[in-house]
C-alpha cells in the first residue's frame, strides 16, 4: 500500500503541472504561455519517469 506522504509527494507536482499546462494553453500566443506549457509538461514527465525508475530499482 502506498503511504499518504508518498502519495502527496507525487500528487503535488502532477497537479501543478496540469495547472501550468492549462494556464499556458490559455496564453499560448505569448512566450510566457509556451514556457508554462513546457514546464508543466516536464513536471508531469519527470514525476512519471521518477516513479518508473523507483519501481525498477526495487
Amino acid at each position: 500500500m502506498i503511504s499518504m506522504s508518498s502519495f502527496h509527494a507525487m500528487l503535488v507536482p502532477i497537479l501543478t503541472g496540469m495547472i501550468l499546462l492549462a494556464v499556458g494553453f490559455n496564453f499560448r500566443d505569448k512566450n510566457a504561455g509556451v514556457f508554462a506549457m513546457w514546464i508543466g509538461m516536464l513536471m508531469i514527465l519527470a514525476t512519471v519517469i521518477y516513479k518508473i525508475l523507483a519501481k525498477l530499482n526495487e
